[in-house]
Parts: C-alpha cells; structure tokens; sequence
C-alpha cells in the first residue's frame, strides 16, 4: 500500500488505513474458510471442501509475500535496476545513432571520405616538406641532389607545396563544413542530449521506480549480470513466499488433521436445531394452507348451494 501511495503526503497515513482494511478482510477471510468446514462429514469430503479454500490461501500468500520481499532485497534490487536503466539507454542511444546513420547515410559517406583525402593529403604535404627542407640545407637522398641552397629544384617543390596546401585548406573547409551539418542535423535529432546516466541520476531513478519496476528487478534477481542462473538468490525469495503461503495455508491444514470438538458439535447441535426448526415451520404453513384451501372450498361450496335453492 505504501508503493500505491508512494510520492502523496499523506502516503503513510493512506498505508496505514488500507493495511488495516486489507488485514480485517484477509482475517475474517480466514476465520469463514476455517469455519465453513464442516468435521462431520467423511475426509474425501471434507479435503473437497477445503480445496478452493487452499488455492485462495496461496492466491494470498504470493500477495502479501511479494512487498516484503522487495522491501529485504531494496538494495539489490536498486542495483539492478542501476544497471536495467543504464542498459535501457545505451540501447536507446545505439537504436538513434544506427537510425541516424541509416538517414544521413550520404552525408556521413561523404563526410568519410573528404577526412580521408584530408589526411591523405596533409601526409603528403608532410613528406614534400621534409623533402624541400633537405634539399635546401643540402641532404643527400634519391629524390634531393644534396647540393646546399635555394636552388630552382627547391623552388618548384615550394610551389608544389603551396598549391598543395591551398587544396588541403579547400578539403579542410569542406569537412567543417560536412561536420557542422552533422552536428546541427544530431542536434535536430535529439542525439546530442542523449548521455549515459550518471551515478546521481540513477540514484534519483532508482528511488522514484514504480513498483512494476521494482517487481521486475526482483524477479532478475533469480540471474547474474552475465544472464546465468543464480540458485542462492532464487531459493531465497522463493522460500520467503513460501513461507507466507504456509503460513495463509496453515488454519486450514490444521482444521483437516483435528479431530471433532466441542466447537463441532455445538455448530452441529445448532444446524441440525435449525433444519428441524425449518421443517416445522415448513409443516406449518402446509397445514395453514391446507386448512384455508378447505375453509374456501366449503365456503364456495355453501355459496353455490344456496344459489341454487333460490333460483
């Protein structure tokens, strides 16, 4: 009940009132199931009376074994759900970006392969500037005569260089510029403001989570984070329901096992006081019937009588 009312000033007050309601129902409930078997009758009859009334205690135990459990388990159950929320966004995130990808996938092609010539041609630029630079200071290569100067060899290569870099700085442009439109076209799209949880953000989660999630985390506590089977944490809220349906189930079990008391007979006494007592009653008014049916037939017949005589 303090789940339902989680969040509303009044939510321990509200928990207290329905608790209350909820316990009354649950044990007049269990004193009519106790009651209503009846001891004189054979054991066959008597497990068949008790049946539905053992469903209905388990119905209840599973019911009211369920918040206990996920109040003892509070502290797994907010790590895993730390790690069900972190794994829900990156989802998110990865499902966005693929789609994204999927919608720009010409612009993002040609953004590629634009970064791609820029450094291919920023490498180059790099090689033909060391070139030139030993072919001034006079180092000796295959590609360099090794002779120390600014010689026409040097002068054309510095012309080279510079064409080469006004195409670089063209390339560089074009790839601002295909980034800008990516950026503005994530930020359009929601992508920019998509970002992990952090370790506050998941605290402030875990505390507002419903109880469908909670229900949830309790129910993955049965598994490991690798997705494997967890015998120990499963057995363990396994019996604690358990032992509340043993608990619901256990008036019952020990009404069936007792014998026949004085409780049993006065409930016998007094049923058996009350069908005489109805089939009295029952006689009587057959009696009362049977003599105003006669009352009116002699009546109807004196009637007729003398109708005929003075006709």
């Amino acid at each position: 009940m303090y789940f339902v009312f989680k969040g509303d000033a009044m939510a321990a007050a509200f928990a207290v009132l329905f608790g209350l309601i909820w316990g009354l129902a649950i044990f007049n409930m269990d004193r009519y199931i106790v009651s209503s078997i009846n001891k004189s009758a054979s054991t066959n009859k008597q497990i068949l009376q008790a049946t539905p009334r053992i469903l209905l205690a388990i119905m209840i135990g599973i019911v009211i074994s369920r918040p206990l459990e996920l109040k003892i388990f509070d502290k797994e159950i907010k790590d895993r759900l730390k790690i069900g929320y972190l794994n829900n966004q990156r989802s998110r995130i990865d499902t966005l970006n693929a789609a994204f990808d999927n919608k720009y996938k010409i612009e993002l092609s040609k953004l590629n392969e634009t970064k791609a010539q820029r450094d291919s041609m920023q490498s180059a630029i790099k090689e033909e500037r060391q070139k030139l630079n030993f072919e001034i200071f006079g180092n000796k290569t295959t590609e360099t005569s090794g002779i120390m100067g600014y010689g026409p060899y040097a002068k054309r290569k510095e012309a080279e260089l510079k064409q080469r870099e006004q195409n670089l700085d063209t390339l560089s442009s074009a790839v601002r510029k295909l980034e800008g439109f990516v950026d503005n076209r994530k930020q359009f799209d929601g992508l920019m403001t998509e970002k992990l949880y952090t370790t506050k953000q998941l605290d402030s989660l875990t505390n507002i989570a419903g109880f469908a999630d909670r229900n949830w985390a309790l129910g993955q506590l049965g598994f490991n984070t690798k997705g494997e089977r967890d015998p120990n944490t499963a057995l363990a809220v396994a019996f604690i329901g358990l032992l509340f349906i043993f608990f619901e189930c256990l008036p019952v079990f020990v009404k069936l096992m007792s014998s026949r008391g004085p409780y049993d007979r006065s409930v016998e006494n007094i049923e058996t006081a009350q069908i005489h007592e109805s089939d009295k009653d029952k006689d009587y008014e057959i009696e009362v019937i049977d003599g105003v049916h006669d009352t009116r037939v002699s009546s109807a017949i004196e009637k007729r009588k003398h109708q005929l005589k003075t006709t």
